[in-house]
């Protein structure tokens, strides 16, 4: 059994994920180091973790100026820059899914939950963030 405790919960059947994502945290390697070495087998993030990760950090700021030269709106902006982070992490994933027979490595955004009395219009955004992803 090995020491790292991440990777004994895996081994002990518990399928472990961080509720975290950074533009940083992929294109540093860390992620890939994370699911590598410490068996982490899937990521989550929300809005407000994403708007925190925007704000906080200078990570986007390029795609930041990019969009916002294009005219973007704030939300189209935050849409965006979620669906690039969220496709990168489940490219690093992509091995997990592929071993696990698709059970495990799944990187996952949470809606707004604004949407939540409106199911309609809550599938029709998780339709287009799954076409987009």
């Amino acid at each position: 059994m090995s020491e790292n405790p991440l990777v004994r919960l895996g081994e002990c059947g518990q399928s472990v994920w961080i509720d975290f994502l950074r533009r940083h945290l992929v294109a540093s390697g860390e992620l890939q180091r994370l699911i590598s070495v410490d068996g982490i087998r899937g990521v989550s993030s929300n809005p407000n973790i994403f708007a925190k990760a925007v704000a906080g950090s200078s990570d986007y700021d390029d795609s930041l100026a990019r969009l916002v030269d294009e005219g973007r709106g704030v939300g189209e902006i935050l849409e965006d820059l979620a669906i690039q982070d969220v496709s990168l992490a489940a490219g690093c994933l992509a091995s997990t899914y592929d071993e696990s027979g698709g059970a495990e490595g799944f990187a996952c955004v949470a809606v707004s939950p604004h949407l939540a009395a409106d199911t309609e219009a809550l599938i029709e955004v998780v339709r287009h963030l799954a076409a987009a992803i």
